[in-house]
């Protein structure tokens, strides 16, 4: 599934169509948490936003922010589209363990962008912390798999019921520790078809790729001098073992018209030997430092 605003709190509508009687009061619940987040978002309510969203969430949003060099809790609301509405939406899946839960939603799921929404699904993730408390949102985009879309439009819930990304796996997330604003921004890029990738940038900034194409902001940002990379490699199911892979991290310049500096690079032409575990540096000197940040007058 593709990760989808892991910034915001969605919204609850009595519209919503809810699951089965004996789940229903959780179900209530869920979209009624969902709902004051999306409120607080739209109104850029801050109290309200820390209230509902859960606290390792909190935590990691705080991170990449000022990893950005974004001011927070300001940047919170800063998104590329608000958070859509549930109105309309039928809750078609509900799956709950212990103080984790996530709730799937079909249909015309609008991010308010324009054009005519399809029939797609929407599963939110909670975490019960004092009462449920809004994690994340995941999109799913059923344009390749039409015969899924008609079976769920149908009333056929298997493609819900048996796949992993849509269950609750009863694992509460540790809060993550805050990081200082970074000095010099840097993200993690991998291209990963067949494998997952784990890298860790100076042992702080954790990063998970699986069969990816992505980009993810290095927590923390890059440090004067030596900066540590480490990274391991396993291939997934169905994997030839001969894919490309690529990791590299990114240096992101604060001064207009200059491209990201590429600080670090493991790549693995296509048919080639990978290594399951590897490590390297990258340095961050004098002279790179002033092509990163505007000097001072």
């Amino acid at each position: 599934m593709t990760r989808f605003l892991t910034t915001l709190v969605l919204v609850a509508s009595s519209a919503v169509a809810f699951a089965q009687a004996p789940a229903a009061e959780t179900a209530k619940s869920l979209v009624s948490i969902y709902g004051v987040w999306r409120t607080a978002v739209l109104r850029k309510d801050v109290s309200a936003w820390q209230r509902a969203t859960a606290p390792h969430r909190q935590a990691e949003i705080r991170n990449r922010l000022v990893s950005e060099k974004r001011p927070f809790p300001a940047a919170v609301f800063d998104m590329p589209a608000p958070p859509p509405s549930l109105e309309n939406l039928k809750m078609i899946h509900l799956s709950q363990k212990g103080a984790t839960a996530k709730a799937a939603f079909f249909g015309k799921i609008n991010f308010g962008v324009g054009g005519d929404p399809t029939d797609n699904v929407l599963v939110l993730s909670f975490l019960n912390a004092g009462g449920w408390k809004y994690d994340r949102a995941d999109f799913v985009n059923l344009a390749a798999l039409e015969d899924v879309r008609k079976e769920l439009a149908a009333g056929d819930l298997k493609y819900v019921s048996e796949t992993p990304e849509f269950q609750a796996d009863g694992v509460v997330p540790k809060a993550p520790l805050p990081v200082p604003t970074a000095k010099y921004i840097a993200k993690v890029y991998v291209f990963c078809p067949g494998r997952e990738i784990n890298v860790q940038v100076n042992q702080l900034s954790r990063h998970r790729f699986a069969n990816a194409k992505e980009a993810e902001i290095v927590t923390g940002g890059a440090l004067d001098g030596v900066n540590s990379v480490t990274y391991t490699a396993k291939a997934l199911p169905g994997s030839t073992g001969k894919e490309a892979l690529s990791i590299r991290v990114y240096l992101m310049s604060e001064i207009e018209g200059t491209k990201p500096i590429k600080a670090y690079e493991y790549q693995v032409a296509e048919g080639g030997a990978v290594k399951g575990f590897g490590k390297g540096t990258f340095e961050v000197d004098a002279a790179t430092a002033t092509k990163l940040v505007p000097t001072r007058r």
